[in-house]
């Protein structure tokens, strides 16, 4: 399993956000967290990416037990191994489209980096925007730039928080259309939070959460 969490809890300050959480996916898997807003899923993401730490429970994610690292050591251990794609895009000002998809991958220890970061925006149609900078690129092309960053070290993970939230509807049912494109050319697992219930249905499996809890966990 590429992910492996049990009994997982989660509290900011008295209020309960995570309740006894326990979730396996496969290697390869795509998986939907669905749930309305304040259902849980994103502070679940967080906590499978290491950027929230569980209040309780066990999370091994890629081979790795995350309550046992400390800040720097989570940070090192993201690198190459998860890619992360969020709704805001969190492209660097100063850097191109190329720079910031091979930055990531430089750190990473990747010696080609500069070579994968072209082939991969090339992958996501963006061949022709290698050197214009984020304020240069419309919403979709910062999405698409954020994908080839996330899947540029061939991660063997792939989470996404409501990738399309900042963008019109077609422009997101393109992103979300890449994004799977890609996953299946990677080979890679892909977790994406929602609350589209069309977009879940286009994954493996959906994992409703309601308060905390899962309230139903389906394979398509």
């Amino acid at each position: 399993m590429v992910i492996d969490v049990r009994k997982v809890t989660l509290a900011l300050g008295e209020t309960r956000i995570l309740h006894g959480i326990d979730l396996a996916v496969a290697r390869g898997e795509s998986l939907a967290l669905l749930g309305a807003s304040g259902s849980g899923k994103s502070s679940l993401l967080a906590v499978l990416t290491g950027l929230e730490r569980a209040g309780g429970g066990q999370v091994r994610v890629a081979g790795l037990d995350l309550g046992a690292l400390d800040e720097d050591a989570l940070a090192r251990a993201r690198r190459g191994r998860i890619g992360i794609v969020l709704q805001a895009f969190h492209l660097l000002p100063t850097m191109t489209a190329r720079e910031n998809v091979a930055v990531p991958m430089e750190l990473a220890g990747i010696a080609d980096a500069a070579d994968r970061a072209t082939a991969e925006l090339v992958a996501v149609g963006l061949g022709h925007r290698l050197d214009h900078y984020p304020a240069q690129l419309s919403g979709g092309e910062q999405q698409r730039v954020a994908i080839a960053r996330a899947l540029g070290p061939r991660p063997p993970l792939v989470f996404a928080d409501e990738p399309t939230g900042n963008l019109d509807a077609t422009t997101g049912i393109q992103i979300m259309d890449l994004l799977f494109d890609r996953r299946r050319a990677t080979g890679a697992t892909l977790v994406i939070v929602t609350h589209d219930p069309a977009l879940a249905d286009r994954c493996d499996r959906i994992v409703t959460l309601a308060d905390g809890r899962i309230l139903s966990d389906v394979r398509a």
